[in-house]
This record gives C-alpha cells, sequence and structure tokens, in this order.
C-alpha cells in the first residue's frame, strides 16, 4: 500500500489523503498523444480504464452505443404486449409511483409517453406518512374499483407480496417495473421487469427505476409502431423525455457508467432546452443560473421534487414533471420551493437531536439511532448526514404509537439492503428492503436493540475490511496556473459525475492563501497563490464548523495542501476557473 497523497496523514476534516487509482502510465501517453489533451487528461481516463480505442465512445457517450434492446429483461416482453392491448382496447391504466426522485421521473416519464399515443392512464401516489412506501392492497382494490384494469408499479412492488396477491384477486393486472434488490420468490404479478431479479442474466444491474421505465416506453414504442399504432396518429420520440430520466438516475446515486453515463449525458441536453414546463420552473425557484450539470439534478432540484413527499403531498414532484402549463407549473414549483425551506428547517432540527443520541453507539459498527417525534419524512437525509460524519452504516427510525419507520445508508463496501431483507425474513422487521447504499423498514420499537445486533453481525465481515478512518481520492496535483477555463473543460468532459464516476479532485500544493473572508453565513471565499505569483480563486461552501474555515482564515500566508474541484465561474459574464474548497493541511 501506497503512502498517503503528499504526505498527509490527517487534514484539517480530520481525513487521509489517498492517490486514486492512477491508471497505466503507458496509456497515459497513448491517450495524450492521439486525443491531444494534457497529460492529466489523459491520466484521468487511464485511472478509469478507458482504451485508446473507446476513449471516443467514452467522451462523447450515445444511447446508439449504449442502451441495450429492452427485450433482454426478462417478462419486459409480457409486460410490453399487454401496455400494447391496454393501450389498444382503451383500458384505464394505474401507475402506482413511489414518492421520491426515482418514482416521480418514472411515473412522469410513463404517463406524458401514455398519453402521448393516446393511452388512458393516471398516476397515483401514495402517502408517505398514512400509507408508507410501495404498493398497498387498499390502494390497488380502489384504483380496480375506479376502473383500472392494469397497474404498472414503478420504482417499487418487487417485495410487495402481500398486496400483489391481493391485487391479482381482485382482477387487476399488475406490472412490476422496479430496480430494487428481489428476493428468490417474486410476487403474483403479471410481469416483473427488475434487472435485479435473481434469475435475471442483464448487466445493467445499476440502472434506476427511471432507466428501467425508459427501456419500457422504448420497448412500448417500438411494439406500437409494429402494431400500426402510428399509422394514422404522431409517433413520439422518447428521447424527448431523458431529461427526467437523467434526473431520476442522479438522484437515485447509481453508478454513472455505461448505459446510465450516457442517460445522463443525453438527458442533460434535454434539459438544457427547457421543453419541461415543470422542469424549467424547478430550476427557475432553484436559482440554477448556469448551464445545468449532473449537480444541480442531485442537489438543487431532485431534494424539491422530494420535498414533497417528505413534509407536503407526496404526488406533487410527479405532478409538477407532468405538467405542461407553465403556469401551474410555475406554482407547484414554488410550493414545493416552501416544502424544501420546511424540510431543510425539520431536517436540522432531527439532526442536531440525532447528533447528541449518536454519543451513546459510538462504538457501534451499526449505528441505529431512534425517537419518538422525529419526521419520518427526514430521517433518510439524517441517517446520510450521520453516515458521513461517522464513516459507519447509520439507521434512523422515527417512533410512533410503538411502530418506528426506519431508514438507512451505508458506506462503499457494506451492503445494508441485503441486510435489511435479512432481517425481515428473520422475523425482526414488519417490512424493509433497499439496495447496497440505502434501506427502508418498520419495526417494533421494542425490537430495535436486536436490529442493531443483527444488522452488526450479517455485515461484520465487511464492515471488518474498511478502514475506519475517513479518507479524500485525488487524481492529481496541479499548480494554480494550470487551472485554466480551457483545462476545465476538458475535465468536466470526463463527466458526468456522480456516482461511480466521481469528479477528479485535484490538489494545489504548497500554495499560500493571500486573501480570505467569510460569505454568506458559513462560507469563505479566498485567493491562493502558487510560488510564480499565479492566483486563483477558491470557495468553501459551509466551512466553517468543521476546521476547514478556520484553516483558510488563518492561514496567514503559510504554506498549505489545498483540495477541491475545478468548475467554471462565469458570474457577471466572466469566464475564469474556480476551486471548490473540501479540504486542506499544512504544507510539510
Amino acid at each position: 500500500m501506497t503512502g498517503p497523497f503528499l504526505g498527509v496523514e490527517r487534514s484539517v476534516t480530520g481525513r487521509r489523503w489517498r492517490a486514486r487509482n492512477a491508471g497505466d502510465d503507458r496509456l497515459s501517453l497513448q491517450l495524450a498523444q492521439r486525443l491531444g489533451v494534457p497529460e492529466l487528461i489523459a491520466r484521468l481516463l487511464a485511472a478509469r480504464e478507458i482504451a485508446a480505442d473507446d476513449a471516443d465512445r467514452f467522451l462523447k457517450p450515445t444511447l446508439r452505443d449504449w442502451l441495450p434492446d429492452p427485450s433482454h429483461l426478462l417478462d419486459m416482453e409480457k409486460a410490453v404486449g399487454r401496455l400494447v392491448a391496454a393501450v389498444k382496447n382503451g383500458e384505464q391504466i394505474a401507475i402506482f409511483g413511489d414518492y421520491d426522485v426515482d418514482g416521480a421521473t418514472s411515473s412522469a416519464l410513463l404517463h406524458r409517453y401514455l398519453a402521448a399515443v393516446g393511452g388512458k392512464a393516471r398516476v397515483y401516489i401514495p402517502d408517505r406518512m398514512t400509507e408508507g412506501y410501495g404498493p398497498n392492497a387498499p390502494a390497488l382494490r380502489k384504483l380496480k374499483a375506479e376502473g383500472a384494469s392494469v397497474a404498472i408499479t414503478v420504482d417499487c412492488g418487487t417485495t410487495a407480496f402481500d398486496a400483489l396477491s391481493e391485487a391479482k384477486a381482485a382482477g387487476l393486472d399488475v406490472l412490476v417495473i422496479d430496480h430494487h434488490t428481489a428476493e428468490p420468490s417474486l410476487p403474483e404479478a403479471f410481469a416483473v421487469v427488475n434487472p435485479n431479479r435473481l434469475d435475471e442474466t442483464s448487466p445493467h444491474r445499476t440502472l434506476a427505476a427511471v432507466g428501467v421505465t425508459f427501456l419500457l416506453v422504448v420497448g412500448l414504442n417500438r411494439a406500437l409502431r409494429k402494431a400500426g399504432w402510428f399509422a394514422s396518429r404522431p409517433e413520439p420520440d422518447p428521447l424527448a423525455w431523458l431529461d427526467l430520466v437523467a434526473l431520476g438516475t442522479v438522484c437515485d446515486v447509481v453508478p454513472l457508467v455505461g448505459v446510465n453515463r450516457a442517460l445522463v449525458a443525453q438527458g442533460l441536453k434535454v434539459l438544457r432546452r427547457r421543453a419541461n414546463a415543470g422542469l424549467a420552473a424547478l430550476a427557475d425557484v432553484a436559482r440554477v443560473q448556469t448551464e445545468p450539470e449532473a449537480y444541480h439534478l442531485g442537489f438543487l432540484l431532485g431534494p424539491r421534487v422530494n420535498a414533497g413527499g417528505r413534509v407536503g403531498r407526496s404526488d406533487l414532484g410527479a405532478r409538477l414533471l407532468a405538467l405542461d402549463a407553465a403556469s401551474e407549473a410555475k406554482t407547484i414549483a414554488a410550493e414545493l420551493d416552501r416544502f424544501n425551506a420546511e424540510r431543510q428547517a425539520i431536517e436540522a432540527l432531527v439532526l442536531e437531536q440525532a447528533m447528541a443520541r449518536a454519543g451513546e453507539f459510538a462504538d457501534a459498527p451499526v449505528m441505529v439511532v431512534g425517537s419518538e417525534g422525529w419526521h419520518a419524512g427526514v430521517i433518510g437525509i439524517v441517517a446520510s448526514r450521520l453516515k458521513d460524519h461517522f464513516n459507519r452504516p447509520v439507521c434512523v427510525v422515527a417512533f410512533e404509537n410503538g411502530i418506528g419507520k426506519g431508514s438507512g445508508r451505508s458506506i462503499a463496501g457494506a451492503a445494508l439492503g441485503p441486510a435489511v431483507i435479512a432481517a425481515r425474513q428473520a422475523g425482526l422487521l414488519i417490512n424493509g428492503g433497499g439496495h447496497a447504499m440505502a434501506a427502508g423498514f418498520t419495526v417494533e420499537a421494542g425490537r430495535v436493540a436486536e436490529l442493531a445486533q443483527f444488522l452488526a453481525e450479517h455485515m461484520k465481515a465487511e464492515l471488518s475490511a474498511i478502514d475506519p478512518v475517513q479518507s479524500l481520492g485525488f487524481d492529481g496535483a496541479l499548480a494554480p496556473a494550470a487551472a485554466t477555463p480551457e483545462l476545465v473543460e476538458m475535465v468536466q468532459a470526463v463527466g458526468p459525475f456522480g456516482a461511480g464516476n466521481a469528479e477528479p479532485r485535484f490538489a494545489l500544493a504548497g500554495v499560500k492563501v493571500v486573501k480570505a473572508d467569510v460569505v454568506g453565513e458559513k462560507h469563505v471565499s479566498c485567493v491562493m497563490t502558487g510560488s510564480d505569483g499565479a492566483r486563483l480563486r477558491g470557495i468553501a461552501f459551509r466551512c466553517l464548523e468543521n476546521g476547514l474555515g478556520s484553516a483558510l482564515l488563518q492561514a496567514r500566508g503559510s504554506a498549505l495542501h489545498i483540495a477541491g474541484k475545478l468548475r467554471l465561474d462565469t458570474w457577471n459574464g466572466r469566464r475564469q476557473a474556480q476551486l471548490h474548497v473540501e479540504d486542506a493541511a499544512p504544507a510539510a
């Protein structure tokens, strides 16, 4: 094992710096020569194991190169066939979606497509507080009673055994379109399309639900064309809705590699056209003033779509994304923005209380904290914050009348979802499921300690292999003079960035902070200079409480190694490189 990057064993935020995969030096040289790019960019590609012959395909990801045939998924042809019949016969189709961004985008995408081809469809999003996650029998029976003959569950349904059995008994054909971890047995549904079925051989297991839904739409469009459905009506172009696919894919934090990367790259192009009235209104209230990137989807648009389900009305996000009327979209976007502000206030309160309780579990390999009165709509976000702080899997539980609704987040290398499923199968949970990095469950208050012990034991081998000291990965070091707008644009071409394709992080080695000021409430703006006098502006967000803010403000010309990500600053018409500062350490 090599030593820490730039010799930093413990930074001002308590992290060990490490070099990410450096890649093959010969491949780096070959890429630099063939593509005519700086060595730094070539090293980024080599570290991602991009062969010279595949570099153009990687840098310009297209669906022509990456999108699989939808029919390769088990039950896809069966689901498509049932929907072709439903559209042609004028049957009522109910779309039962989850209340998170992946579910909302999947629901809106499917509703938009079915409306475009003349299908009769409605969207049903369950109430987070009263109905919980996934299909429930009363809702499905109600949809059947109101005229639906087909129900499509999106981003849910794979483990809804009882609800789907009752739906089948009521005469409702249910098509499950999902991506969550499956069990050996499948629910009684007309079709279950899920790349994570245990009997599935698809290589595309990392698709978000909206990605699977997009494949359904592509397959359905092809089948309707073959059936002559478009002989007397215009044929829609599913690519027009890739902005929804990009939003759901980024916000569900699936790896942005392969087909996912192509979906997001092309979806961002569609998003920039502002053709979706709901997304345009959402971007306006979120004050997105530059061309949207994956960052804006994950941190500005996504939280607002989620806000309705967390503290307001669960259906608002899906409704907004399916709208064509700009005036109504502006109204709903403003309402979601208010809900998001309310969510932030509630989250801050619950996080403060959860952090206070977390001390009781400081030595627990899997942290499970809960309380009466916590808002169930924010526990997932709080779990994520605690996970980042303590560098271990965390479950946060909101109790009411002796029953707890829990949400968990995990760290790389420790699969939480399968452990939660195992706990449910062992009888510790009322219900539960998820995937490697996130899970949800319902538990009796008296069994929480037993659950924590079970999860720790189930994940023991994985957790023992994880370094307890948090680390920060680096792609290289550069001088302030090298950070030009042109270099930033080359770095961005390696994106879109997210899970599985981390945004490159660089270190400015031995620079001096010649100016640092507090901006806003918790941010620090700074100017850094290298030994040659070249300067680079930087901004460190929310840094006054973690040691980084103090280090920048008190540098007084002393040499620091400064870590961050390069961005292009276009404020007031200027065009210059800027470093989004994330960490620092004294230069030896």
